[in-house]
């Protein structure tokens, strides 16, 4: 299990920028589990282009908009992760417009490729890059966080990536190790915990 989960919360604030009076979680529907795919799952985030205008597109947008990251996993055709928003701020939706937007701006003017797509999108004047929506669920509390991290971590293996979570370096979970927040864990054994925790991925 997550060693900690306060504690666990309290490093991720560190990573996301140094909030070291952070003390305490709160879930007054401010932590978001998301899942983001690429336009018919095409399989290309992982890439060393994309990797860097998705990192430059969160920055970008965290500073007009703040959020924290508390988890996130990249993977080839998808990415999950969990936001914690400013208090009284529930507007993921904008923030994730405008990270997909400006995603989509840096990586076709680098030379990036899209693929063809159908006339209502065309007409909508969207590009070939993301999926039109995406999913997302209220973190309840902190047993549904540490479910939510622990799959966010887990999913390369369940997507047969990579045998051990250590070998999937595009993921907080390295960030977690560090930190001693996951102590020896049977992963296994959780994946039977995790059945239902994403409907339709």
């Amino acid at each position: 299990m997550l060693h900690n989960l306060k504690t666990c919360i309290y490093h991720c604030f560190l990573y996301n920028g140094g909030m070291t009076n952070y003390r305490r979680a709160k879930f007054e529907g401010s932590f978001y589990f998301f899942t983001v795919a690429t336009y018919k799952r095409r399989k290309f985030l992982t890439s060393n282009l994309a990797r860097r205008c998705l990192r430059q597109s969160f920055q970008a947008i965290r500073q007009k908009r703040h959020f924290d990251i508390v988890a996130i996993c990249l993977l080839p055709d998808h990415l999950h992760c969990i936001w914690k928003l400013p208090d009284g701020d529930c507007d993921f939706s904008y923030r994730w417009s405008a990270i997909k937007s400006q995603f989509t701006r840096k990586f076709l003017g680098a030379k990036g490729s899209e693929i063809s797509q159908s006339i209502s999108r065309e007409k909508k004047r969207e590009r070939g890059i993301w999926q039109r929506r995406f999913w997302e669920h209220q973190i309840r509390d902190e047993k549904d966080l540490q479910k939510h991290v622990d799959y966010i971590h887990y999913n390369p293996v369940k997507h047969e990536l990579v045998k051990e979570l250590e070998d999937w370096p595009w993921s907080t979970y390295h960030k977690y190790v560090h930190d001693g927040i996951y102590l020896q864990k049977d992963w296994e054994d959780l994946q039977k915990d995790f059945d239902g925790v994403l409907a339709g991925e």
